[in-house]
């Protein structure tokens, strides 16, 4: 019974920090309703976004992707096509791979999201200068610090309060969703 009593606590606690986690602050609401603003104005520009993430966010970046287009009616497009990753990561090293997917597939009326729960990723950080060097505006998500470097080069950076990828990576997801 005291087995079952801690394992309770343990939920009890989990879901009440992560609860925590996901409702954002009025700043945060504020962020959400200019990333929905800018979705549809890109939308309305006849661009698209162009969602990347690594490992847990590459398939939040992709579950984005597939719900903007299908029930928001907004362009979308997710890069999870291993043969187009290996090849540019063979090609310009795993650092560029992303950078090199804007080269390739940016326009000007598009947004680039960039999902990163450190915020420290070199292949995030690389994708929104080169995103930036297009005049390409940048949404990121992160997590960890929140000074990190890739929120300092985004035109726009919602920041999760939490060091637990788990509860980052959850809040990104709902928070796009």
């Amino acid at each position: 019974m005291e087995q079952l009593k801690k394992k309770n606590n343990f939920l009890e606690k989990y879901f009440s920090d992560l609860s925590k986690t996901i409702i954002p602050d009025i700043e945060c609401l504020r962020k959400l309703y200019l990333v929905k603003d800018l979705f549809l104005s890109t939308s309305k520009k006849k661009g698209k976004i162009l969602i990347f993430g690594n490992g847990g966010s590459s398939a939040i970046a992709s579950h984005v992707s597939v719900d903007l287009t299908k029930n928001a009616k907004i362009r979308s497009v997710n890069f999870n096509e291993t043969d187009l990753i290996t090849c540019f990561s063979n090609d310009y090293g795993y650092d560029r791979w992303i950078e090199k997917a804007i080269d390739f597939y940016a326009d000007p009326k598009d947004i680039v999201v960039l999902i990163s729960s450190s915020g420290r990723s070199k292949n995030m950080i690389n994708a929104s200068k080169a995103a930036k060097s297009k005049k390409i505006k940048v949404i990121s998500f992160t997590g960890h610090s929140k000074k990190n470097p890739l929120s300092k080069i985004s035109d726009l950076n919602l920041w999760v309060n939490s060091r637990a990828y788990n509860f980052i990576e959850n809040t990104h997801q709902i928070w796009l969703l």
